[in-house]
């Protein structure tokens, strides 16, 4: 159309720059306003169509492909790594604490360990923290007005920094993303967030405040949605310019020593200066071959004089290779070329923003080469960032990932130094769990086998102290007369005196009995007790540990034994009566004792006159005028007759008497009288009343005691003789006693040996099943470290290795 053809007619005009030189009216002047207005949108839509293809394939690689990626993945995974690698060591340390503190394992896990494996997990949370803040960093030098800020805004695609004409940088100035939504600084010194919305803002904040020098850094928080660059942890650091100070040493320890790349911006219309050369020597006596870039910024001037362009180029080239290789020394000769690069900032900005604001790259006014020098920015771009994450990837993790496998491998030297430990303990425990058990096993046969042998010998014992002590018991008791005579007491008929009498003849007999049998058979019983006793205890001690065995004669009683034997007479003779009343030894009482026997006679006397003797009855057991052996026979066998039998006897032994008596004194009187005459009849009676007479006299006090004494023995022996076994058998069982009471002291000390044994035994297994915890659980532990180990390698051929 019409319209189309002269809005083409007014573009060429205005791009001849013809019309704006011409006098036109104001309407006219309007029009044409507009018409160029419309030309240079149309042209900014065709651009856009024809350019965005190629400047996408040129800039992908600042998309998901860019170089930069290569760090933040690497970082990511390095993080993951370490704290896998934390919460590992953590794990152990928690487990060495455990074991540790268990007495009942021994020194499984010694203190010096869980320190040393405590320290490694500070170690750990430390790094931790330090990769979290970890970033890339690239700083930016050369002399003031070189374009430094230029070429940061020109990387960040906006005017983040003052930069152009009347704007220098003062002090230093990192740029580094942030996720929030607006720009922020903080200064040196203070944690304030002072706000900032525009370049201007931030200049003026720069300037305005006077406690910033050319040592101080700002730090400048830019949205990550409004910049690409700064969402892969790159920090991009401005400098003053290197001739405006004398500092460079506290520069380079302060901002340089933790920097990844270092970019020299010159200017192109100059050559290097002695200043910049003179900052990049100090650096590199600081760091070992530093990653340097040398931008010669603003070669778009070169195209004022394109015939010597490539001259100056080369002239550039040779100089910077030579700075890079021969002096510095930190990239070969095949390699320089690609540190050096011929650039406009000014261009790249300016043309970048344009593309933003979507106008045309290539719109207003630009030198000729524009393209080849925004390839080669582009090409500084790539290789900057392809340098800058290998270098950062290294710098910043190699000597953490070696001290990682350091740590991990002296925690495996730890497991492995458990794991050895505890089955070293383990199988001391299980020899000493099966040396506990058969000794348990031994000590329970032993004391089976000595309880039976030991039960024997004390019933042995037993018998033998019973039939020692009845025989001499039994002596004893035939000699009970001595002992009887030998009581000197006051004695009297009178009821009293007789009491006391035979009160202390007892005490006598009694104390007598016990002395004669202590010294009889005391010291004979004492010894085989004594000798039974030791033969225990020389029995027992094998089953017994050895703590105890030295205190195992405390159980056996140093005192000798103490043999009771307690005949008990008072008891024994207590319804003793004595018949002290004078007995004829002729008299009717004595012929019947004589003639029926003394317990027969007895009845008969009473049968004949019941009140005969029922006050004062004659000894009922033994009568005055027979031998002890016949008035108590031994083991009370009396030769009782049964009422009929009596009767008969009686009755014939009465006859008989009566008889005698009456025939007798008439036939033997008619028979003497006739043979002797009466003299020999007087005489007789006369024989027989002295005797009578004689008798009675010689009955006095001493005989009293004496018939007293003679009953005495002859009651006391039958009585004596019932109680032989009862005495006998209580002398058994207190040697019984005795010698079972010790035997039971040890069954005791053995019984808790053998429930030591159990608890042991209880004990060793409870510690075997936890070692064997132990062992598994350092395995275990130790095969993580392992994988942990094998990550980290992974990570070290990936990313800190270089790649064929």
């Amino acid at each position: 159309c019409d319209f189309c053809k002269l809005l083409i007619t007014v573009n060429r005009a205005l791009s001849a720059g013809g019309i704006e030189s011409q006098p036109v009216p104001a309407p006219f002047l309007i029009f044409i306003k507009l018409a160029q207005l419309a030309v240079l949108d149309t042209n900014r839509r065709l651009s856009t169509m024809a350019a965005t293809p190629t400047l996408m394939r040129t800039d992908s690689a600042r998309g998901d492909f860019s170089p930069l990626k290569h760090f933040v993945v690497a970082k990511k995974k390095i993080s993951d790594v370490f704290e896998q690698l934390l919460s590992y060591v953590k794990e152990t340390s928690e487990f060495v604490e455990v074991i540790s503190g268990n007495e009942a394992l021994g020194t499984i896990a010694t203190k010096d360990q869980k320190v040393e494996i405590q320290t490694y997990a500070d170690k750990l949370a430390v790094i931790k923290e330090v990769l979290a803040r970890r970033h890339m960093k690239v700083a930016f030098f050369g002399r003031t007005s070189n374009g430094k800020s230029t070429v940061i805004n020109a990387m960040l695609r906006d005017r983040v920094l003052p930069s152009g004409i009347g704007h220098t940088t003062n002090c230093f100035l990192s740029v580094e993303g942030t996720d929030e939504e607006k720009a922020y600084l903080k200064t040196e010194g203070s944690e304030e967030e002072k706000s900032i919305k525009t370049v201007n803002q931030l200049a003026h904040a720069l300037h305005m405040d006077e406690s910033l020098d050319a040592g101080c850094l700002v730090r400048v928080f830019w949205p990550k949605t409004k910049c690409a660059l700064l969402r892969d942890d790159l920090v991009l650091v401005d400098s003053p310019g290197t001739d405006v100070t004398t500092q460079l040493d506290s520069w380079i320890d302060k901002f340089c020593l933790d920097a990844d790349v270092f970019v020299l911006v010159a200017n192109s219309e100059s050559t290097l200066m002695n200043t910049e050369k003179h900052f990049f020597h100090k650096v590199n006596e600081r760091l070992s071959k530093p990653n340097i870039f040398i931008l010669n910024n603003r070669w778009d001037a070169s195209a004022n004089e394109p015939e010597y362009m490539e001259d100056v180029r080369k002239q550039h080239t040779d100089r910077c290779v030579n700075f890079l290789v021969e002096e510095l020394k930190v990239v070969d000769r095949d390699q320089a070329p690609n540190r050096i690069f011929f650039v406009s900032a000014k261009e790249v900005l300016n043309s970048r923003m344009q593309r933003a604001q979507g106008m045309p790259e290539t719109g207003g006014a630009l030198a000729e080469g524009f393209k080849e020098r925004l390839k080669e920015f582009q090409s500084f771009e790539r290789r900057f960032e392809e340098c800058i994450s290998q270098s950062a990837v290294k710098t910043k993790f190699e000597q953490h990932t070696i001290r990682a496998k350091q740590i991990i491998e002296k925690v495996k030297t730890i497991m492995d130094a458990i794991n050895i430990e505890a089955a070293e303990k383990r199988v001391a425990a299980l020899e000493d769990r099966e040396y506990q058990r058969d000794r348990l096993e031994f000590v329970r046969n032993q004391l089976n086998l000595l309880t039976e042998e030991i039960k024997k010998k004390i019933k042995a014992i037993s018998d033998d102290v019973e039939s020692k002590v009845s025989i001499a018991m039994g002596e004893e008791i035939d000699r009970l007369h001595v002992i009887v005579d030998e009581f000197r007491g006051d004695f009297h008929p009178s009821q009293q005196v007789l009491k006391l009498y035979k009160a202390h003849l007892l005490g006598h007999v009694e104390q007598g009995m016990g002395k004669n049998l202590a010294f009889r058979c005391s010291n004979a019983i004492n010894v085989s007790v004594q000798s039974s006793q030791q033969y225990m205890m020389e029995s027992m001690v094998p089953l017994l540990p050895s703590t105890a065995q030295s205190q195992v004669h405390m159980l056996v009683p140093k005192k000798t034994f103490d043999l009771s034997y307690d005949l008990n007479c008072a008891a024994i003779c207590s319804d003793f009566q004595e018949n002290i009343e004078f007995q004829f030894s002729l008299g009717l009482k004595a012929l019947v004792h004589r003639y029926l026997g003394s317990v027969n006679a007895q009845r008969a006397l009473k049968l004949v006159d019941p009140n005969l003797q029922n006050s004062r009855a004659v000894v009922p057991v033994t009568p005055s005028s027979e031998p002890p052996s016949i008035a108590a026979p031994p083991n009370n066998e009396k030769a009782l007759m049964t009422q009929e039998d009596l009767m008969i006897a009686m009755a014939t032994n009465l006859a008989s008497i009566t008889s005698r008596t009456s025939m007798g004194i008439i036939v033997v009187g008619g028979v003497v009288w006739k043979t002797v005459g009466w003299r020999v009849i007087a005489l007789s009676a006369s024989l027989y009343g002295l005797v009578y007479l004689y008798e009675r006299l010689t009955w006095t006090t001493k005989a009293k005691e004496r018939t007293l004494k003679r009953q005495f023995v002859e009651f006391a022996t039958e009585k004596l003789q019932l109680v032989v076994s009862f005495t006998s058998g209580n002398c058994s069982r207190q040697v019984q006693q005795e010698m079972a009471t010790t035997f039971a002291r040890l069954c005791e000390q053995v019984d808790q040996t053998q429930r030591d044994l159990e608890a042991n035994i209880r004990q060793l297994t409870t510690n075997i099943d936890e070692l064997e915890t132990v062992q598994n659980c350092s395995k275990t532990l130790r095969h993580k470290a392992t994988e942990l180990e094998k990550q980290l390698e992974d990570f070290t051929k990936q990313y800190l290795q270089p790649q064929d």
